[in-house]
């Protein structure tokens, strides 16, 4: 089974900018993929191919991509014969040997991965399998299948939001479910509470969201988020049953060696990084916080290394890592991390996305699957965090389509396993390395 067609078209995301939607036909039907975007981008992710074109959309038009697949990818791909159903990494190869540079600033990592998600999708169907089982294959895990812990970002601030609050993302984690849908219950819950409690403390206009659904009340301090939602957990009766992210994205306000936690205020708010890392294991010593993602800037190596040092929860690399072999290899050298965010649209391509997890892993390493903030309702993302047992992984809060996409797209997988012969676990308190829990 061969390719026989691809096209590709400009669509919009949940930002209202454009992005790309990829078509891959094959005698099986035709198979869709849409690329997310990020707004808090990493200066070393693959590149996205924008147009620059200041009389459409702002310059953030992705026809040049497009054109890219249409002319140039697709005619590749066609010609040379690939067969999706076993030929995942030879597609991907072939898309990246086209480009010919090292961060896909030729044909753009958008365009390219676009088609691999389409590919893939087309081989599963091929198949006769889901997705997440043509992608486990293409992972080489065994075991168990493991269902992850969604991290529900419900408090935004960053980038993310109008409000004045510094930290990027405040998430919760219902660690204390027995199955991925009573975790995404127990999510809902909260969200609900959560929005009743905002509108008490702040009024009604406080409930408006920012662009990943979650909450952006007139918060400044990260005590602030952390007592709303805690107040929300308490009041759903499921105290000691949900744990606290939080994703500062700090390379967006770290500056000439210092953190300015007022980047987004009238006044500066400086703190050197000693300054943060107490700051971050006073909020871990008060709250039952479980991760920390990019507490540091991207290339503030030294942070990140002597936090790490004495670091007894997750730290994640995100911007640090940017899905990135060898930022990876260069941070397990440096010691500056035990985990790392997974990003598709950080590489470019299906499979160096999972060859990356399969490095982190190798390292010791846990894995967070990540959607990003300019989303679509391409729900990929839930398939490839179960086909590679990672444990846990965010899209959002439980709020606005392109974020429940993913997360009802789990559920639906979860049902689907519990109607089988398959061994499955929900990742749960285990969420690191759920490999070690006991099988359901």
């Amino acid at each position: 089974m061969t390719i026989l067609e691809v096209d590709a078209a400009q669509r919009l995301d949940s930002r209202g900018n454009p992005t790309v939607q990829v078509d891959v036909k094959t005698i099986a039907g035709t198979f869709r993929a849409s690329v997310p975007s990020g707004a808090s981008r990493g200066k070393h992710e693959a590149f996205e191919l924008r147009d620059h074109e200041m009389r459409a959309y702002g310059g953030q038009g992705v026809l040049a991509a497009v054109r890219n697949i249409q002319k140039i990818i697709g005619p590749a791909l066609v010609d040379g014969g690939f067969d999706p159903r076993y030929q995942q990494a030879e597609i991907d190869a072939c898309m990246c040997r086209l480009d010919g540079t090292p961060n896909k600033s030729r044909l753009g990592a958008n365009a390219i991965l676009g088609v691999s998600m389409a590919c893939a999708r087309a081989g599963a169907v091929a198949s006769d399998v889901p997705l997440y089982e043509f992608l486990r294959r293409e992972a080489g895990e065994i075991g168990p299948y493991v269902m992850p812990v969604p991290f529900f970002n419900v408090l935004n601030g960053g980038r993310h939001s109008g409000n004045t609050m510094a930290f990027q993302e405040i998430m919760v984690a219902p660690t204390g479910a027995q199955t991925f849908e009573e975790g995404a219950r127990m999510g809902s819950e909260i969200y609900h509470a959560l929005r009743e409690i905002v509108t008490e403390y702040y009024g009604a206009p406080a409930t408006a969201i920012g662009d990943e659904g979650g909450f952006a009340p007139p918060i400044k301090q990260p005590e602030e988020a952390l007592d709303l939602l805690t107040a929300a957990v308490e009041h759903c009766g499921l105290t000691g049953r949900v744990k606290f992210a939080i994703d500062p994205a700090s390379s967006q306000f770290f500056k000439d060696g210092v953190y300015d936690l007022g980047f987004k205020c009238a006044e500066p708010d400086i703190r050197t990084p000693d300054q943060m890392m107490q700051m971050y294991r006073d909020l871990v010593e008060k709250y039952p916080v479980s991760i920390l993602e990019d507490p540091f800037a991207e290339d503030d190596w030294d942070s990140w290394a002597r936090f790490n040092a004495s670091c007894e929860i997750e730290l994640v690399g995100d911007d640090l890592l940017a899905t990135n072999p060898c930022r990876v290899r260069m941070a397990h050298q440096k010691k500056a991390c035990n985990a790392m965010v997974l990003k598709m649209n950080q590489i470019g391509t299906v499979t160096e996305a999972i060859e990356t997890a399969r490095l982190g892993k190798s390292l010791g390493w846990s894995v967070f699957v990540s959607h990003r903030s300019g989303e679509t309702i391409d729900d990929f993302i839930a398939d490839l965090t179960v086909a590679l047992g990672a444990g846990h992984m965010k899209s959002g809060a439980p709020c606005r389509g392109e974020r429940v996409a993913k997360y009802n797209r789990l559920m639906d997988i979860e049902a689907e396993l519990r109607g089988s012969w398959k061994s499955w676990v929900y990742a749960g308190e285990r969420f690191r390395f759920p490999a070690e829990i006991a099988v359901i």
